[in-house]
């Protein structure tokens, strides 16, 4: 079997897999000679990226390096199938998520615009006993449970449907979620990108949470309708690593509205990224060289 790896770091570290060509290819300039029946876009792969695909002689599997595959495997071609990265990113993004929570809640952002003046922020709303709602609760809202339960907040999951859960307790279901929002203090989205979750937290939405709420946003920008954000800036805190438009462009009203924090969808890239990642590849070509089923498979 031949494989085509975004990079030369990636196939590295990978290793060699017994049955297994590796060419690297990321996307750009000529496909590879010959066959190629498994593909590793590079992170971030644009769509133009994807439609390469076409090219691709006897490609079976396409193997993403992000959880997220919206608009993804209606580029590709017949037959071959998707999978993602589930659990690749749950450590890195869970991290973000609680360090954009940690950042809202205790001023920092005011903070480090104060530069050269002291102004303290007394009163600032602490984690410890917060209520927080996981909006979506697959791998990464629970790796975010898992950090959030040791610092002492309160937290609430919503996943697709209710269910009994070892670390929570209870899943709510997401028809659920309007009766849920005025008891929070801060909601943090994590649904996976569809037409259900667009606009998910919209003007409606966010009119139910209380003064001095806090939103975050580390799913895709789509899930919070940005014109509501907009109207209910300086009512409730945002803290946003995704957006909509994404990249936000220069002059958007978003940089500039109040207490929206911004960060530029750097959540899963870190360096707990390549490990995983690394190994999630090596056990997927093992699978396929063995035909075995493969894990993560998003479409087929």
């Amino acid at each position: 079997m031949r494989a085509a790896l975004a990079t030369a770091e990636l196939a590295e570290a990978v290793g060699p897999v017994a049955g297994v060509e590796v060419v690297v290819w990321n996307g750009d300039g000529p496909v590879p000679d010959g066959d190629v029946e498994f593909w590793v876009p590079r992170y971030a792969t644009r769509a133009d990226v994807i439609d390469q695909g076409h090219h691709l002689r006897g490609l079976q599997v396409v193997q993403l390096q992000s959880a997220g595959y919206d608009g993804v495997a209606e580029r590709l071609p017949a037959g071959v199938t998707l999978c993602n990265a589930t659990g690749v990113h749950d450590d890195a993004t869970a991290e973000h998520a609680v360090g954009l929570v940690l950042a809202s809640l205790r001023g920092i952002p005011e903070s480090v615009r104060q530069h050269g003046r002291w102004r303290s922020l007394p009163g600032r709303r602490s984690l410890a006993d917060s209520r927080v709602l996981v909006l979506g609760y697959g791998s990464i809202g629970r790796a975010l449970a898992e950090r959030l339960l040791p610092m002492k907040a309160g937290v609430t999951a919503v996943a697709s449907r209710e269910r009994d859960d070892d670390l929570v307790g209870r899943v709510r279901g997401i028809d659920d979620l309007a009766s849920l929002l005025p008891e929070q203090d801060v909601v943090v989205a994590l649904v996976p990108f569809s037409d259900a979750t667009r606009g998910l937290l919209d003007d409606a939405a966010l009119s139910l949470l209380p003064d001095g709420a806090l939103v975050v946003n580390v799913a895709r920008g789509p899930v919070v309708d940005t014109d509501a954000v907009l109207r209910h800036a300086g009512r409730l805190r945002f803290a946003l690593d995704v957006t909509d438009p994404e990249p936000l462009p220069d002059g958007h009203p978003l940089w500039d509205a109040p207490d929206v924090l911004i960060t530029p969808h750097i959540a899963g890239g870190t360096t707990a990224m390549l490990p995983r990642i690394s190994a999630l590849v090596r056990d997927q070509l093992e699978r396929a060289v063995a035909g075995v089923p493969l894990a993560n498979v998003v479409s087929d």
